[in-house]
């Protein structure tokens, strides 16, 4: 056999990617750069010639799971390379694990590509298109996040983001929508935009414009969320500041051009508590904001986030944040208790709040937000909406509403329907619901 006709065994590279979306989109671009160089990847550490980890450092828990995932590797494979979050502190990392082949810090893509070709040369076959136009996606092929913007601006006391991934960088207007095209194109029936802090998109590069389809366009978040509008699929906006110009999208909420869904990370109610955060926006006014949000798009649903036992944090504050809760009728709500995290500021606030009372705020925040949402969701039983199917086995089909993000809101359960494949967006009337869920019928 002549050489030219020898089989070429592609290198293997392994990839664990943990934390949060925006990691995963890093991990979509590396594995795209590699995979346009002639590499495949393995299912398992065994099989792999080496082994990627793109870790998580925000908080204390994520830490230590990035740390074990890269001593698993270590373990089942020995060539091991780390990049991501913790990577910005590789002193921790070479403590835990000092034989790692190479570490690398957040969205430096040129770095790993770097390490992997030092560890495992790449093999080309030229004549083979080895990457679709969209790239490779580690989500189902019906939805993909689309990264925004890297770093942030803001300087909240629990947060080290800043310090791990630095100052905001948006990407050009036409870049995002060129990629939010190919992903269209390729199928893609729900985009989930991302980034550290989406209603700051384009502050850094004061609002550059670009054309896009025959028009200009600002890098703006307005000017986005139009854009994106028009390319006929689902767009669901993530980690949106409660900024005075976020008024303006509601508008295309209600027009039906994205989804009326905003997933907005509050983290506290208590003026003294936010303070204390040093949390952007004008939070004071937010109840009056969603209000009028309301008036204006009736289906808008608001998911977000929480901290309880943040440092200083009074029982008044916490019974103001009970409270408002109450008031904000939010749909959608997660709960963190505070950690005290290596290199937050916040590590030197006064006044630190007990574990058990953390825990004891946690369980009546979470109880008092699961009788909200059990009320907001009943009043979605009739109603006929649209649901994106995601999985379907013998027991029946699950989805989402346009209130659920994938992995982390609700789902919606459906009866098995002929001729619905995954991906598919259906017609349900909803018959009934709990705290989180929804079951409901195709047979309208």
């Amino acid at each position: 056999m002549s050489t030219a006709s020898k089989k070429i065994n592609p290198p293997k590279v392994g990839v664990v990617s943990l934390g949060c979306p925006k990691a995963l989109v890093d991990s979509e671009r590396i594995m795209t750069r590699l995979r346009a160089e002639g590499y495949v990847f393995s299912p398992t550490h065994e099989d792999a010639d080496v082994v990627l980890v793109n870790t998580c450092g925000f908080i204390d828990s994520a830490r230590e799971e990035s740390l074990t995932a890269i001593g698993d590797a270590m373990a089942e494979n020995g060539k091991v390379i780390v990049t991501g979050c913790l990577g910005a502190e590789p002193e921790k990392i070479r403590e835990r694990h000092p034989n790692v082949l190479a570490i690398t810090g957040p969205h430096k893509y040129e770095e790993v590509l770097a390490a992997v070709h030092e560890a495992v040369p790449p093999v080309h076959e030229p004549f083979i298109d080895l990457v679709p136009e969209q790239g490779l996606k580690l989500t189902p092929r019906h939805y993909a996040y689309l990264k925004i913007s890297e770093g942030c601006n803001n300087r909240c006391t629990f947060c080290i983001i800043p310090k791990l991934r630095g100052d905001l960088v948006s990407r050009p207007i036409h870049h995002v929508m060129t990629e939010a095209q190919q992903l269209a194109k390729a199928g893609v029936k729900e985009i989930l935009i991302i980034s550290q802090d989406t209603s700051a998109y384009g502050v850094d590069v004061k609002y550059a414009e670009y054309p896009w389809q025959g028009k200009k366009r600002k890098t703006k978040f307005y000017d986005m969320c139009e854009a994106l509008g028009e390319l006929g699929i689902w767009v669901r906006l993530h980690y949106v500041y409660p900024y005075p110009h976020v008024d303006e999208a509601i508008h295309l909420m209600a027009e039906g051009k994205i989804l009326p869904y905003l997933d907005i990370p509050l983290q506290h109610a208590s003026p003294n508590v936010l303070k204390a955060m040093k949390r952007p926006a004008a939070q004071e006014k937010t109840l009056e904001r969603i209000k009028k949000w309301r008036d204006i798009c009736p289906e808008l649903t608001i998911r977000s986030t929480f901290i309880v036992g943040f440092p200083g944090e009074t029982k008044e504050d916490f019974e103001f944040l009970l409270n408002w809760l109450d008031e904000a009728q939010l749909d959608r709500v997660g709960c963190f208790k505070y950690e005290n995290v290596e290199n937050a500021t916040s590590r030197d606030l006064p006044n630190h709040v007990p574990e058990d009372v953390k825990q004891e705020r946690y369980e009546r925040f979470m109880e008092k937000q699961q009788v909200i949402s059990a009320a907001r969701l009943q009043l979605k039983i009739g109603k006929t909406l649209n649901v994106l199917i995601d999985e379907i086995d013998e027991d029946g089909m699950t989805g989402r509403s346009y209130a659920d993000a994938p992995e982390i809101d609700g789902n919606v359960f459906l009866n098995v329907t002929d001729g619905v494949k995954v991906g598919d967006i259906v017609k349900a009337r909803i018959i009934d619901a709990d705290e989180y869920d929804l079951w409901g019928t195709t047979e309208i």
